[in-house]
């Protein structure tokens, strides 16, 4: 019985034979042979640039070696550098994100809780000092099914003391779950002190595999003059909020309140000078006629604000259907663009009549106008975002195994959602345009009906109402999506 325990915990668990990879035309590794046991900590140093990360990433499954084999018992979790959070995730979704891709093993509370961020778990990633979202991401990979973690230098960034009290609670750590761990660093005093074993990796070859008895730091931390500069420091501590100072009451709507007040007084002063109704009616009689008229320009400007926002949104999905692939594709931006230019090219009062003999006088023609006006910079802006997604986060996702449609719901369009929304708005804009001139060509009861027809009738103050109108719907579709903007926003900042 004893005899077959000793064989299982002996069992390998990563295996690397004849490994040799090769990037830009340089050899990185070459005939790398390393093995890792169940249970074990394994370290690996060597100089800066000598293949160490990309040795890493081949164990992972990142990188595919031109020569060689590699035998991993199980997907392992992998720790990166540079932590990469997901900035619009809070904490305990970031930990969260393994189970939501299906390789959910320990429950994310529980992860947090061995890394002593349980409490923290409503923060943003841009809210947690460098010492915390090193311990989130190790929260992730513990959170992460499979039995063996790799840790890429993720204590690089910190300083010496939070480095050390990491160094202590990621042993006790590796201690508590038993996990096959690949640590790799740059410090020798670090390797020896948190490994069973080190491996020396230098010119691209394992040059030879050291067993440590993790004793690499026992007399420093009590003996000669290091010990004596820990004692003055005290204990390193990484658990810090990054605040913000707290500014001043916000006033800022006074500004814009005040350029209206301004802009209002300016026109009544110039409608008096002029005198001429027609030609610029004064803001009092714009509003005598806005109210003796009210009952007619209302539901005039519930069918404009209808159109548009129904035209903006057919022009969104349009524009996601289309604007995704293109920013996947390069070829096919490039064999779509004669049409797309073309799209944007075409007035839409040139198409209005050949909708109005397809459809007829409806609502539907009128929100295909708006659609056709309002896609294009959605079709962009996706286009964009897509492409500017961290290649950081891209890799982050090809280590968690991620399928296309879990890269795309859970990466791809939140990582590109600040610039979707930029686009959004200059497509309401563009919706709310687009719906107007069709009611301009259609003669459709919108306001854009009651413009043209209080211009045949010479009535300025009922025209310069429903301009007015008009210019608020326009405002109040901005501000939704400027409110839209900043609830998803929350807390996002690049990290």
């Amino acid at each position: 019985m004893e005899s077959l325990s000793q064989t299982v915990q002996q069992a390998t668990t990563i295996e690397l034979s004849g490994v040799r990879m090769r990037l830009g035309g340089a050899v990185i590794l070459d005939d790398v042979n390393l093995s890792v046991r169940r249970g074990e900590f394994l370290a690996i140093i060597g100089p800066s640039g000598g293949g160490k990360s990309t040795l890493l990433r081949v164990i992972a499954g990142l990188l595919r070696p031109e020569a060689g084999t590699v035998s991993v018992s199980t997907p392992p979790a992998f720790v990166f550098q540079d932590y990469r959070l997901l900035p619009w995730r809070t904490v305990l979704k970031n930990v969260r994100l393994p189970a939501d891709l299906g390789l959910g093993q320990m429950p994310a509370p529980e992860a947090l809780k061995l890394v002593g961020m349980q409490d923290y778990g409503g923060y943003y990633p841009a809210q947690l000092s460098g010492g915390m979202r090193a311990r989130i991401a190790l929260a992730r990979a513990l959170a992460q099914s499979g039995e063996v973690l790799l840790l890429d230098e993720p204590f690089a960034a910190l300083d010496a003391l939070v480095r050390e009290r990491f160094n202590d609670e990621l042993l006790h750590l590796h201690d508590k779950t038993g996990r096959t761990t690949v640590l790799v660093t740059h410090s020798i005093r670090e390797a020896a002190y948190l490994a069973d074993r080190v491996a020396v990796l230098r010119d691209g070859r394992i040059v030879r595999v050291l067993d440590t008895g993790r004793m690499g730091r026992a007399s420093a931390y009590t003996e000669g003059l290091e010990a004596e500069l820990r004692a003055l420091l005290g204990e390193g501590d990484s658990t810090r909020l990054r605040t913000e100072p707290k500014g001043r009451v916000g006033l800022g709507w006074l500004w814009p309140a005040l350029a209206v007040v301004l802009g209002l007084g300016l026109w009544q002063v110039v409608a008096a000078a002029l005198a001429q109704p027609f030609l610029l009616p004064a803001p009092t009689l714009v509003w005598a006629e806005f109210l003796r008229s009210k009952g007619e320009l209302l539901p005039q400007l519930w069918f404009t604000a209808r159109t548009a926002v129904l035209g903006a949104l057919l022009g969104t999905l349009v524009g996601l259907l289309i604007g995704y692939p293109l920013g996947r594709s390069l070829w096919l931006e490039r064999f779509l663009s004669p049409f797309l230019v073309a799209s944007q090219s075409t007035p839409v009062v040139v198409l209005a009549p050949i909708l109005i003999t397809a459809f007829g006088f409806g609502v539907l023609p009128a929100v295909l106008v708006s659609a056709l006006s309002a896609f294009y910079p959605i079709m962009v802006s996706v286009m964009v975002g897509v492409r500017e997604v961290d290649r950081g986060y891209q890799e982050l996702f090809r280590s968690l195994r991620a399928s296309a449609w879990q890269r795309l719901i859970h990466l791809e369009l939140p990582g590109a959602l600040p610039v979707m929304l930029g686009g959004m708005r200059l497509a309401l804009s563009l919706a709310l345009i687009g719906a107007v001139v069709w009611e301009f060509v259609s003669n459709q009861p919108g306001l854009g009906f009651a413009v043209n027809q209080a211009r045949a009738y010479y009535n300025g103050p009922r025209q310069y109402a429903a301009i007015v109108l008009l210019v608020l719907l326009g405002v109040a579709l901005s501000l939704a999506v400027g409110s839209l903007e900043r609830r998803v926003l929350r807390g996002r900042r690049q990290v």
